[in-house]
């Protein structure tokens, strides 16, 4: 793309920078669509919006236009259909909530790195402008179908409760949906510490993937070694995941807050002193499990406590900072770079934002389920 448009790197880095930025803001927005016409319509839309901007995306000749079809893919695919995936899973599942969610997060971990390696070939052999058109073609053939034939907003349309259970004829209080309004949401300070769990991940995670290459280069790797460091991150990041995934049905959410920053703390130091081998491995395999255990433990445990009624309202603005957080993280690290001439110090520093993270964890304390149920309930 840089050769055929005849633009410079570091201009498309700024205009991913403008185009995630602009699709986070429009995170809140979608998560408040989830909740006013549902699952089924918002998918169907935002399948429809996704392979549109895909194909646009095809016929770039300048910029600008790349700008706004960089600002369209942030908004539709990662972040509107990812939000709107693990809400659909939260508003299905109860019991084995957690457990649902890690298996949607791993399958979209699966296909998030498998796509760079069908691709990589296709474009070899065809060309980028083809590749974005199939895969808009793609995306039109799959999730609009998927939406508008497989998908229902709330288990209450099959006159079912969440996990498949029938919905009882006297109308057990216990199954009447409840949550939190978002302006309840916010002011918990409980919302603030896991929100900021997610977004140290994707602010530090993508600062360090966006110059992995010459990140560990430094360190001694070659680029053939570091870009297959991305395979541990993707198989740590799956592990993490599903274990997650089961343990947040039964741990104290404090703990494992306390346990991805510290997966995040240690990559990030170790960082600095990697070298080829195995502390590589070990590099990699700390920041995936990091990234998908916050991820899995923010989709799973805001129905707990917050309810949802108005999840997609609650999680729109938590992928909207997530997804925002990381248009800064390579610039900043870029930019550090560019001052000490390694990136040794600014993974040592950098290192202090999970660590407060993990202190603040030790000292809020989640809503009290009765409580809250009761306001809302």
């Amino acid at each position: 793309m840089i050769a055929d448009l005849g633009v410079s790197r570091s201009a498309i880095s700024t205009a991913y920078l403008i185009g995630t930025l602009c699709g986070a803001v429009a995170m809140p927005w979608v998560g408040r669509a989830l909740d006013r016409f549902g699952v089924r319509r918002t998918m169907a839309v935002i399948g429809a919006v996704f392979g549109a901007v895909l194909i646009a995306l095809s016929a770039v000749t300048e910029i600008v236009g790349l700008t706004a079809g960089f600002a369209g893919i942030r908004m539709a695919g990662q972040g509107a259909l990812g939000l709107t995936a693990t809400t659909a899973t939260a508003l299905w599942f109860a019991k084995k909530r957690g457990f649902a969610t890690g298996i949607v997060s791993a399958v979209g971990a699966i296909g998030i790195s498998m796509t760079p390696l069908v691709m990589e070939g296709f474009i070899a052999s065809h060309s980028w402008r083809t590749a974005w058109l199939v895969e808009g073609v793609a995306i039109w053939l799959v999730v609009i179908p998927i939406a508008l034939l497989g998908m229902r907003d709330r288990p209450a349309q099959l006159g079912q409760i969440p996990d498949g259970a029938r919905k009882p004829e006297d109308g057990d209080r216990a199954h009447v949906e409840w949550g939190a309004t978002l302006a309840h949401t916010v002011r918990s300070p409980y919302f603030w510490v896991v929100t900021a769990g997610v977004a140290a991940c994707g602010l530090l995670s993508t600062a360090v993937n966006f110059h992995q290459i010459s990140l560990l280069g430094e360190r001694g790797l070659t680029p053939g070694e570091a870009a297959g460091n991305f395979l541990w991150q993707t198989i740590a990041m799956l592990l993490a995941t599903l274990a997650t995934g089961a343990l947040v049905d039964r741990a104290h959410p404090r703990w494992l807050i306390l346990a991805a920053m510290a997966l995040l703390t240690g990559g990030l130091v170790l960082g600095a002193y990697v070298t080829p081998g195995l502390t590589a491995v070990a590099f990699g395999a700390l920041l995936g499990a990091a990234g998908g255990s916050m991820r899995v433990l923010e989709a799973a445990t805001f129905p707990r406590y917050f309810g949802t009624a108005h999840l997609g309202s609650i999680r729109g603005i938590v992928v909207s900072v997530s997804v925002g957080s990381t248009a800064f993280g390579p610039l900043i690290y870029a930019t550090a770079h560019d001052w000490t001439g390694s990136y040794s110090d600014v993974l040592v520093v950098t290192a202090a934002i999970p660590v407060a993270i993990a202190l603040a964890a030790l000292v809020v304390k989640p809503p009290v389920l009765e409580a809250v149920h009761r306001m809302h309930g």
